[in-house]
């Protein structure tokens, strides 16, 4: 069994930065990418980024110069740094890994980020 405990969600001002983390624990042999992806109310999950095992990132187009995603492969680690929030990225976010051998899909249990004055 795999589990995912996301951290640093939260209530930001607009312009406003936070740090998202997402700790992989339990029966890992490999773990091939990492990834966010959000679902704002009413609308369907969208990703916001994702990084391979060798450090090859992407973006979504409304992410990219305003977050970076990096993990550290020793702790199972993915963290997303975002800046310039803006009430748009108002959303639950969700941590995402895809395992080797398996290809087995596993999600966390979501972060609220609130993005208001």
């Amino acid at each position: 069994q795999v589990q995912l405990v996301e951290s640093g969600g939260g209530l930001v001002q607009p312009g406003g930065s936070l740090r998202l983390s997402c700790a992989a624990s339990g029966s890992i042999e490999s773990i091939k990418h990492m990834g966010w992806y959000r679902q704002a109310p009413g609308k369907q999950r969208e990703l916001v980024a994702s990084i391979t095992s060798d450090g090859s990132a992407d973006y979504a187009d409304s992410m990219k110069g305003r977050s970076t995603i990096s993990r550290d492969n020793t702790k199972r680690t993915v963290y997303l740094q975002m800046n310039s929030l803006k009430p748009e990225d108002t959303a639950i976010y969700y941590c995402h890994v895809l395992l080797r051998p398996t290809n087995l899909n596993v999600w966390g249990q979501g972060a609220q980020v609130t993005v208001s004055s």
